[in-house]
């Protein structure tokens, strides 16, 4: 089903046209062709483009089960193993370390590509490694979607309760806890694709998909679903309940506070000025990114070292975001005192810094019928990027609550936006890893600072207290 479109073609040589409009129950059956993940046993059908929860009468689909079972079993598939397990113990001797001089294994975990699903894996694997936000899902109590005949079965029945049992929350929190346990071997995240297909559905079939929109549509439907909460307590009274989240941390998007607005979310000033009365109008924005213009002086300077010109760092780009700007006749702001649309200025100032600033570059314009990339590079701190200076109120902040450090990066390969590979670096405790699927390895500062970043995310500084001064 996954690789080079396999399974997909057994389904087109299957299809027979059918020239008489009067189906037999004997072809109809033919149409729905299926395949079954060797490893899961999840079976899906292409007619119907969704996995199956039924069998049939005769039990055919768990008959192929026990005979896959049975395979397993047998003296070929246990040579098989063997041989297999001494690649595993290779790979995992390749995946030591040292360490101040003491040897330790590469606990993290890579995720397998499931067919142009690495605009997903970057994006998982980087949210993973923002503690504060991944602690919070890997904490929160499971939700039990089997029931009865089902409990106690195999990963292919936990979602197999109908569309209103499925849980985003839940996969996701699942998958979060994959990640991190020091297993040699990828885990498969493909029950929470499934759940992505269900609820979302721009993201369903094998296209490469835009590793930004997927990130914008998984934290609002993260929230959306915190808020209604599971088994009768509402997450949000759980988030509540957590001291280190607290009220005066939150800002409010589509409803009551949930972690993800408490981390990711912070506010924006949208000033407006008309140029012929004078008129200003101000209105607040909440965000959960911040999404930031290449200049256009910039976009010949593709590679750090190329000589002509200044290099474009991350400050240019924020600095052409908040700046002063006229808009164009197309944006004619409408005057209340005026009664008509009037040219005018706008600005932005940032009213609220989030705990977790997200940086999307935009990479991708259009031009005439194409969608093109911006390859600039762009320079960006690992540490120490100061929004101060960005601040609406500068003066109410502390010292260095407006510096952020970099905790993970998606860097987008190609040239297309529905072409291309999405990786991702990201740092864990002090060491830094390159997340390519279901790929992991160890990389070095130098090494991120070169990427041609896509999405950045950086992490609040923690101001230190008066006890850990003395």
């Amino acid at each position: 089903r996954y690789v080079n479109g396999h399974a997909k073609k057994h389904y087109e040589d299957a299809q027979i046209p059918l020239t008489n409009h009067k189906k037999t129950e004997k072809q109809e059956k033919v149409q729905h062709t299926v395949c079954m993940d060797c490893s899961s046993y999840s079976t899906y059908c292409y007619r119907c483009d969704d996995f199956v929860v039924n069998d049939t009468k005769l039990g055919l689909v768990q008959k192929v089960r026990e005979h896959l079972q049975n395979l397993e079993n047998s003296a070929f598939t246990s040579d098989r193993h063997r041989k297999r397990k001494l690649l595993e113990n290779s790979s995992l001797n390749s995946k030591l370390l040292k360490v101040n001089g003491s040897t330790t294994a590469l606990c993290a975990t890579g995720l397998r590509n499931l067919g142009n699903t690495c605009f997903m894996n970057a994006i998982l694997q980087s949210l993973s490694n923002i503690q504060q936000f991944c602690c919070y899902f890997k904490e929160l109590p499971a939700v039990e979607l089997r029931n009865g005949k089902t409990a106690g079965r195999r990963t292919y029945h936990t979602r197999s309760q109908g569309d209103n049992n499925v849980s985003l929350v839940e996969e996701f929190r699942k998958t979060l806890c994959a990640l991190w346990q020091g297993s040699q071997t990828a885990f498969s995240p493909e029950s929470l694709f499934y759940v992505v297909w269900k609820i979302m559905p721009n993201f369903r079939g094998y296209q490469q998909q835009d590793a930004h929109e997927f990130m914008r549509y998984l934290l609002d439907h993260l929230h959306l679903e915190l808020q209604g909460g599971f088994n009768g307590v509402s997450r949000s009274v759980i988030l509540q309940e957590n001291s280190s989240l607290s009220a005066s941390n939150k800002c409010c998007i589509n409803g009551a506070s949930t972690v993800v607005t408490a981390i990711f979310g912070g506010i924006l000033q949208n000033e407006v000025n008309c140029l012929i009365c004078g008129t200003e109008s101000r209105k607040f924005d909440p965000f959960l990114d911040l999404s930031l213009d290449i200049p256009s002086q910039f976009r010949n300077k593709r590679t750090k070292n190329q000589e002509n010109g200044p290099m474009c760092t991350l400050r240019d780009c924020l600095r052409s975001f908040t700046d002063l700007e006229e808009l164009d006749e197309t944006e004619l702001y409408m005057c209340h005192k005026c009664k008509k649309k009037q040219k005018s200025t706008k600005k932005f100032w940032i009213q609220k810094l989030p705990k977790v600033l997200c940086l999307h570059l935009k990479r991708f314009h259009w031009t005439a019928y194409l969608r093109n990339k911006v390859d600039t590079y762009v320079e960006f701190p690992l540490r120490g990027l100061d929004m101060k200076c960005y601040l609406l109120e500068p003066e109410n902040s502390g010292p260095e609550s407006c510096l952020y450090d970099l905790a993970a990066v998606v860097v987008h390969h190609g040239s297309g936006v529905g072409s291309g590979h999405y990786t991702a670096y990201a740092a864990h405790e002090g060491r830094w890893f390159h997340f390519n699927d279901s790929t992991v390895t160890l990389t070095d500062e130098e090494t991120v600072v070169k990427a041609k970043a896509y999405i950045l995310f950086y992490v609040e500084r923690q101001a230190k207290s008066g006890s850990d001064k003395l």
